[in-house]
């Protein structure tokens, strides 16, 4: 790819040979996605040098905003470093945001990390039936962007408390009255499908608020075969729970719940890939590239 700085795992790894995060096998297991795969092999090899090359931007902006303000001759807000991290579904973007926002605060304990999703920002389900967008859940339009926007100019302006609305994946819906909220981080993650869209109506690209941003990428046949098989273990585990949004799927006719998880695919989750998702991976400052097993085989690294 063009103005890109391709890694395989050997020679990624090679930048932080020296240097050793300390995580088990249960801290592992506890921030793993369903379905997704991530071992010790894989934090040494290739996110090693990602917290190492992470920090090293983060410095970077430190040393500008200190500058910017010996040059004004006045205190400048010193605003969250921001790390944006997409792709497509299924793909492991919700692991590898826990899994950075572990090792960047291990590695760096006087760092205040926090993660969110943008999951919350989409519209409730009862207003998507408002505006007629519930067969497109999930694309740009289902998004209240504006509010994520006027989010994002908070956190920069650095507001002390900035609440934001939460996603229940049971529900599949947002939660009433439930809110999360951002007290001054140092560096905040955030992951979602549309961290790196561009809008459809003339608002602020997202993505213009982050300082570094990463793109999880996979082929689409192994993306496709990672949502089938989450969504089969999602039924297997709520099988007893009516609460849940897959309850019911998963106590009918196994054959027209796949058909479902198949037609979600194909229609939803695939077109809003090729048409929305995968357009954006060559915005990102860094592609971590997984093959089969969600194994990463290369990085890529946007040259400067």
């Amino acid at each position: 790819m063009k103005n890109y700085l391709q890694f395989n795992r050997e020679k990624w790894q090679s930048f932080s040979a020296t240097e050793s995060v300390k995580i088990t096998k249960e801290e592992l297991a506890k921030i793993k996605s369903l379905g997704d795969i991530i071992n010790l092999t894989d934090v040494q090899e290739v996110y090693s040098s990602l917290i190492k090359y992470l920090y090293l931007v983060y410095q970077g902006k430190r040393s500008l905003q200190q500058k910017q303000s010996e040059f004004l001759q006045q205190k400048v807000a010193s605003a969250p470093f921001i790390i944006g991290i997409s792709g497509s579904v299924a793909v492991g973007k919700s692991t590898t945001a826990r899994l950075l926002q572990l090792l960047l605060s291990r590695t760096y304990p006087d760092l205040k990390v926090h993660l969110m999703t943008t999951d919350g920002f989409i519209y409730s389900n009862q207003e998507l039936e408002r505006r007629n967008l519930t067969d497109r859940k999930g694309f740009p339009e289902s998004y209240n962007m504006k509010l994520l926007t006027d989010f994002l100019q908070d956190v920069l302006s650095g507001k002390k408390d900035i609440v934001y609305p939460l996603y229940s994946q049971e529900l599949s819906d947002i939660v009433p009255g439930d809110y999360g909220h951002v007290c001054e981080p140092d560096i905040l993650i955030i992951e979602g499908i549309n961290t790196l869209q561009l809008p459809t109506n003339g608002q602020i690209v997202t993505s213009d608020f982050f300082d570094f941003s990463i793109y999880i990428d996979a082929p689409e046949d192994l993306i496709e075969k990672w949502f089938m098989q989450r969504f089969v273990r999602v039924m297997e585990l709520n099988k007893n729970n009516p609460h849940n949004f897959y309850y019911e799927m998963a106590n009918g006719p196994r054959d027209e719940a796949l058909k479902f998880a198949e037609e979600t695919w194909q229609m939803v989750n695939l077109v809003n890939l090729r048409e929305y998702i995968a357009p954006t991976k060559q915005r990102a400052n860094l592609i971590l590239h997984k093959t089969a097993g969600h194994v990463i085989d290369q990085i890529y690294l946007k040259q400067i």
